[in-house]
């Protein structure tokens, strides 16, 4: 198959790699507490059936391998004979799950089982089957809307599975909106500007805008055509926006679903779309310029930001749920994004 910046098999390993990321962390989070119990890690192997369980989490086990073993099976769907991709995506989800399973012996919380093993192995060995039977139709299809719709910019498929993690940042919502690359948390430093209203809503338009404007135009840079980009631009930031309703309403209370649209989230909403509809016009390096001055403006001042007002309100009303671990991705994800998209940006600026 020609390369034409979205390569199929190329895409389904970023989206292994992905949904990989995503499984590591469900399952060692919280990542603290680590002990040596003076257990062997593969003593769960010879555990007998668990004492607790639920068919709910029997499927929850064989659901979160699906995606894995479907990626992982397109991944590897042309090496040579017919059954060795799905019987080497099996392998590997069955080794992930029980590397992930023998690491769980030094976490407290968490509980090593050898039915989960089977279960995730059970998932990935579906996932692989699924691939199996609708994998050529996948890729082909993959292959006809890339020469329709993709650039043939280099590592298009990087910046695709980019695009579907940013999805993920809304679901915050306690943070500012789309106020990516936030790393005080993980430092535990807190904001160098105090709180003024009329300073806030400055930053706060300032981050929004500079997103927006980011956003925008890595999704351009992937449109084949100026036409094509003008209808899906827009559409991408109004899910964004969609995204961060529903997560509110959901997560925290529907009376909050549009606590989000703040006097600076308008603002920054209203100047990075405005902007954004005329950088989309300019040739390609400019455009990929200004992508990566927004991206590393937006994060400093993120980083630079006082507290969020809605901050704290929000935050206590979501943990108060079933939503920790969950939290805990979305704002992982939303704090390591543009630290991961600005060297997706300087591969791309090699064609230019």
């Amino acid at each position: 198959m020609p390369h034409h910046g979205l390569g199929p098999i190329r895409f389904a390993s970023y989206l292994a790699l992905a949904w990989l990321g995503l499984v590591v962390y469900g399952s060692l989070h919280p990542f603290a507490g680590w002990r040596d119990t003076g257990v062997s890690p593969f003593a769960f192997l010879e555990g007998g059936w668990p004492r607790y369980w639920t068919v709910f989490d029997l499927a929850a086990n064989i659901a979160v391998y699906l995606p894995l073993g479907f990626f992982l099976g397109l991944a590897l769907s042309r090496l040579r004979g017919r059954f060795t991709g799905m019987a080497l995506a099996t392998l590997l989800a069955g080794a992930i799950s029980f590397g992930l399973e023998s690491v769980q012996t030094w976490l407290p919380s968490r509980v090593p089982s050898n039915l989960d093993l089977a279960c995730n192995t059970l998932g990935g060995l579906l996932g692989a089957l699924w691939a199996q039977a609708v994998g050529p139709r996948v890729l082909l299809r993959i292959t006809a809307l890339e020469h329709k719709l993709i650039a043939p910019v280099p590592h298009a498929e990087l910046g695709l599975t980019l695009l579907g993690l940013w999805l993920l940042v809304p679901l915050s919502p306690e943070t500012l909106l789309f106020g990516a690359g936030d790393l005080r948390q993980m430092f535990a430093l807190t904001g160098a500007v105090p709180f003024a209203a009329e300073s806030f809503v400055m930053i706060e338009a300032s981050i929004t805008a500079f997103n927006v404007l980011a956003v925008g135009l890595i999704v351009r840079m992937l449109c084949a055509r100026l036409a094509i980009a003008y209808l899906i631009t827009p559409l991408f930031l109004l899910l964004c926006l969609v995204v961060a309703t529903l997560s509110a309403a959901i997560l925290v209370s529907p009376l909050d679903a549009l606590a989000w649209l703040t006097p600076g989230a308008q603002l920054g909403l209203t100047v990075g779309t405005a902007i954004l509809l005329i950088a989309m016009a300019l040739p390609a390096t400019p455009r990929l310029m200004i992508a990566a001055l927004a991206l590393m403006a937006g994060t400093v001042l993120v980083n630079l930001a006082p507290p969020n007002p809605y901050s704290a309100a929000a935050l206590a009303a979501w943990r108060q749920g079933h939503f920790l671990n969950f939290n805990g991705l979305t704002r992982l994800i939303a704090t390591l994004w543009p630290f991961l998209t600005l060297p997706f940006l300087m591969l791309s600026a090699r064609r230019h």
